[in-house]
């Protein structure tokens, strides 16, 4: 079991950067690929980043490549996204997920435990 708690969301200006953060509770997290899923207001639940247990591996969606960053520290049980150069269209309800695996996980249907989420408005 796994439980997590998103955190560092807020109201930023276009341009501006935030850093997410999802602290987990649980003896898996060592050994569980991390994901950062993002829902727009009025549409589905989408996969932003991903990272591997080691941290060795990470995936990103091509709205966000280069201008976010998903990192973790296992020490601290934690995974982070960092946000910069934030658009309009980042606007969305972010949620960490975790699974036990040791390769990246993009699939939004292979994750097993959900955050319950963290605003982020990104207004123009």
């Amino acid at each position: 079991q796994v439980l997590l708690v998103e955190s560092g969301g807020g109201l930023v200006q276009a341009g501006g950067s935030l850093r997410l953060s999802c602290a987990a509770s649980g003896r898996t997290f060592g050994r569980s690929a991390m994901g950062w899923f993002r829902q727009p207001p009025g549409k589905e639940r989408e996969f932003v980043a991903a990272i591997s247990w080691s941290g060795r591996g990470t995936y990103y969606a091509d709205s966000v490549k280069g201008r976010f960053t998903i990192s973790r520290d296992n020490a601290m049980d934690t995974v982070y996204l960092q946000m910069n150069s934030l658009k309009p269209e980042d606007t969305a309800l972010y949620y960490c997920a975790a699974v036990e695996s040791r390769t990246v996980v993009t699939d939004i249907g292979g994750y097993d435990y959900w955050g319950q989420g963290t605003q982020v408005t990104v207004s123009s």
